[in-house]
């Protein structure tokens, strides 16, 4: 029992809603305003560095005003702590997934796998269809990467670079690798974010992809016809020149079909519901397998030695699934993306997952989030009106907080429960927060994606936004499924 006459415990689908009569509306929004305007103003003077920790430590101090509120009103230190714990312990599975994530991206890098995606992808370019080859294989490469960062920072500025010589806009070229990075970013289950949706909303990874696609899918064939009748309305001039790049891969790894095993092993185990972390285990031992068999002096380089022994081979699988590795190239444009962080590259994401834990179970245990919730659906009385406030919260977020994973951790904590008592699966909330929050980041020139973007391809934010069509109509793909009530999953009570 908690402290406190006015305070209850109700169990839905094994989530404790903590309810607390005597906080108010205003008092409920006291700490969500705070953390909006510290996140803002931290943003603004760390910039892109902004992730690397004062993020997370903000999240904490928001924690702090919640805790605050909830002294006001009675609740006790141990409730709170005990609330945070109970969080945390909702987290386990998605942080372990998260490590594996960086494993697989690790052995997938050395084994050739991810560089053969690129190398064949690049041969499809033709100047009448360039950007819809642009578009198919940034998401290729965001997809087998889990990054629309790097994607952009890789093949991104070659391919502007491309464009450029065919005499195509670079705001259109901008638009046509952002649209594939960031439907590759949304449907990678190696993506951060991704992996963030499901979390806060309380659903499970495969779940929340495999729902995602009911959205994503008619949005990226939208988009690609689009960029398909631009190519063959605009003009072009030259041709597509990826030959040294082809060369350079080369150099680098010994390129094969085979290596197509790997993902489509996967990608079975997938379809027949294997459990994640089963799923991600089996693909990170067969990329070291593969690793092994195709790409020894890769394994001996990352190893640090000129020839393979049982010793060096283990130490150099190990280095990719643990830590940062690199693989020698001569091409400056493919450094970033013959790079892997490993394990070790998602424990910012976890970290950022453990700090929201605390703000949200504060607000968890002073009834704050049960209040807001219950305020939220009173004003937006119908389904429809909820997945709209969420959608305008996130795009909200990513204006003022200017930063896509706060767009998706503040959102998915604050409507969680609305969903469960509009009766809706978590996977609807998961969704949204992806459909509105990950991909609309790009589009605003003071959020940490919109200004590493435009820095990064060398086109300013206008210049490509008309163009990026993917990411401007996922939030109106979202409204259009929840108007006409398509494919919105109801709560399975337990």
């Amino acid at each position: 029992m908690k402290d406190g006459k006015n305070v209850s415990e109700i169990q839905i689908d094994d989530q404790k809603i903590i309810e607390n009569k005597e906080l108010s509306i205003w008092e409920a929004l006291i700490p969500v305003f705070a953390l909006i305007g510290m996140l803002a103003y931290n943003v603004f003077v760390f910039g892109d560095d902004a992730l690397s920790g004062s993020n997370q430590f903000i999240l904490i101090l928001g924690g702090a005003v919640a805790a605050i509120v909830g002294f006001r009103n009675k609740i006790s230190y141990k409730q709170m702590i005990d609330e945070v714990a109970e969080n945390i312990k909702t987290t386990a599975s998605a942080i372990l997934i998260l490590l594996m994530v960086g494993a697989l991206a690790g052995t997938w890098l050395i084994s050739g796998v991810i560089p053969s995606m690129i190398y064949y992808g690049l041969q499809i370019l033709n100047p009448t269809i360039f950007l819809a080859a642009s578009l198919i294989i940034c998401a290729v490469i965001s997809i087998a990467t889990g990054s629309s960062w790097t994607t952009s920072a890789t093949v991104g500025i070659a391919l502007i670079g491309i464009g450029d010589a065919l005499g195509i806009s670079a705001g259109m070229t901008a638009g046509a690798v952002l649209s594939g990075a960031y439907f590759g970013d949304k449907m990678s289950p190696m993506s951060d974010t991704t992996n963030l949706a499901p979390a806060m909303a309380g659903g499970e990874l495969f779940a929340h992809i495999k729902y995602m696609a009911y959205t994503t899918i008619p949005t990226i064939l939208v988009t690609l016809i689009f960029f398909i009748i631009l190519g063959f309305v605009i003009d072009t001039t030259g041709t597509a020149d990826t030959s040294q790049m082809l060369v350079d891969i080369k150099k680098s790894f010994h390129i094969s079909p085979w290596l197509f095993l790997v993902p489509a092993i996967v990608i079975f185990l997938i379809v027949k519901k294997t459990p994640p972390l089963v799923a991600l285990l089996a693909g990170t031992l067969l990329g070291a397998v593969f690793a092994l068999v195709f790409q020894p002096h890769v394994v001996a380089q990352i190893a640090g030695v000129e020839s393979l022994t049982f010793n060096s081979a283990y130490k150099g699988i190990m280095n990719a699934i643990t830590v940062k590795t690199s693989v020698a190239t001569e091409n400056t444009a493919l450094a970033d993306l013959f790079t892997a962080g490993g394990m070790s590259k998602m424990m910012g994401t976890i970290w950022l997952i453990l700090c929201a834990m605390v703000f949200g179970g504060v607000m968890d245990a002073i009834g704050a989030l049960a209040r807001i919730s219950s305020a939220l659906l009173n004003l937006f009385d119908s389904v429809f009106g909820l997945f709209a406030s969420t959608v305008f919260t996130c795009i909200g977020l990513n204006f003022t907080a200017s930063d896509q994973y706060l767009a998706i951790v503040v959102p998915g904590k604050m409507y969680a429960k609305a969903y469960r008592d509009k009766g809706l699966a978590p996977e609807n909330l998961s969704r949204t927060l992806e459909d509105a929050g990950t991909v609309t980041s790009v589009l605003i020139p003071w959020n940490t994606c919109g200004a590493y973007q435009s820095g990064v391809l060398g086109v300013s934010v206008l210049d490509y936004a008309a163009f990026a069509m993917f990411n401007w109509l996922s939030p109106f793909m979202t409204l259009i499924f929840a108007a006409f009530n398509i494919k919105i999953k109801q709560l399975v009570k337990k």
